[in-house]
């Protein structure tokens, strides 16, 4: 009977922590187990949650300790006034669920939440004590993301550090004032506190070449936050901007973005339809474009309409189409910089080019074989063999390259 509560724990609060999507395992320490120390491991392969950025999927149990909640946050399942089915694990609980999964080769970590019960400090307590069972008791090696309880006692988070892999604190929102009113016990104030001090943990933590004793560990694949989409009516550039600063003052790893999604008895002040998932898909495009493309905010916000996103094509498209004086660009000469803003090249892709172009003058075959596809890539290069004319500026040439899709039956499956 005992099982089938434990089952029953797990299937509820295993579906309550679906909602937060900041649980990607890419950035930490690489452990194992091979020298006979220990259970666990931070690589291999398993159960599909996550992927690291070399492409390695990593499975992670992904749960609550509890969705009971003292908080009455508008836009939570779990939140206080909440006529949802309630369940709690037990610290052990958690530690022999995450020991017997493993063992099983399900998962390869563990992303563990929880909602508030008693106080801040309390529910702090007993995630980091979870952690520090699996790490000092059962020598467990593998992946661990601890949700931070920002309201919590700051030595608490500093020994959160120690024991986790990832930290994370929900910003929530992008605007401050609605955090304020759907989430009226939470302050803004307390939770960039909460980031600042994991911030300065993982600086403090590098060792510098002329230390000759190591300082501990601490959150090695850094910190991530959370931002819902949807929810309180701010544009995609009021949340490109929110996520700049995030990354600038608090070296965040990811900024995870979540649509909104509508939830039973929900309160007045929430929308009544949750926003396409390709709003979502289009954040994480931009996002991409500011970390790795070399794209300013600004620049991403001059291609929208009423500080939206287009959902037919992806931002760097909008912004090339926007920009179209700056193009053509010669692949044998232009920048690094210039490349990375072509629309249909990547990274690897640019970085290919310039590697072969020390040797060799690129013809357009060549670009073809480097990226995933050249119809993109076309009207906005010039090439040994190739010049696009005037496609460049055709007034056609988003239908050309981005026509617009049929309509279809989307399959649930």
């Amino acid at each position: 009977m005992a099982q089938l509560d434990l089952r029953k724990k797990l299937s509820v609060l295993a579906d309550a922590a679906k909602y937060d999507a900041s649980c990607a395992s890419s950035g930490t320490s690489k452990r194992d187990s091979s020298d006979g120390k220990g259970i666990g491991s931070t690589e291999g392969m398993g159960i599909c949650h996550a992927y690291t950025p070399d492409g390695r999927c990593v499975s992670l149990l992904k749960i609550l300790l509890t969705n009971f909640c003292i908080y009455d946050c508008a836009y939570c399942i779990n939140r206080a006034s909440s006529n949802v089915e309630r369940a709690r694990f037990s610290v052990q609980e958690v530690v022999d669920l995450t020991l017997n999964f493993y063992r099983r080769n399900y998962i390869e970590g563990l992303f563990l939440s929880s909602g508030i019960i008693r106080s801040g400090d309390y529910t702090m307590e007993q995630l980091v004590l979870v952690a520090k069972t699996l790490r000092e008791t059962h020598g467990f090696r593998g992946y661990i993301h601890l949700k931070l309880i920002p309201e919590a006692d700051p030595k608490l988070v500093e020994e959160a550090g120690l024991y986790a892999d990832r930290l994370s604190a929900n910003i929530e929102l992008p605007r401050d004032e609605a955090l304020q009113r759907l989430a009226p016990q939470k302050d803004v104030r307390v939770i960039k506190k909460a980031m600042g001090q994991v911030r300065l943990g993982v600086e403090a933590a590098k060792p510098e070449k002329r230390d000759r004793i190591k300082p501990p560990k601490f959150a090695p694949a850094g910190q991530s936050t959370q931002l819902i989409v949807g929810a309180d009516g701010a544009p995609d550039t009021e949340i490109i901007d929110r996520s700049a600063s995030l990354y600038g003052g608090y070296g965040l790893r990811r900024v995870y973005y979540s649509a909104f999604s509508p939830i039973p008895d929900a309160s007045s002040s929430l929308p009544l339809q949750k926003p396409p998932l390709m709003r979502e898909h289009r954040l994480y495009q931009a996002d991409w474009l500011m970390r790795f493309y070399g794209f300013s905010p600004p620049e991403i916000g001059e291609a929208t309409v009423g500080g939206m996103l287009d959902l037919a094509i992806d931002p760097k498209l909008a912004w090339a189409l926007n920009r179209r004086e700056q193009f053509p660009v010669d692949v044998n000469t232009a920048s690094r910089e210039m490349l990375l803003r072509v629309p249909g090249l990547g990274v690897k892709s640019v970085d290919r080019m310039i590697s072969v172009r020390r040797y060799r003058t690129l013809r357009l075959e060549d670009i073809a074989r480097l990226c995933r596809g050249i119809d993109k890539v076309r009207p906005f290069i010039t090439a040994l063999d190739w010049t696009p004319g005037g496609l460049t500026d055709a007034a056609d040439l988003r239908a050309r390259i981005a026509p617009d899709p049929k309509p279809m039956q989307m399959s649930l499956f």
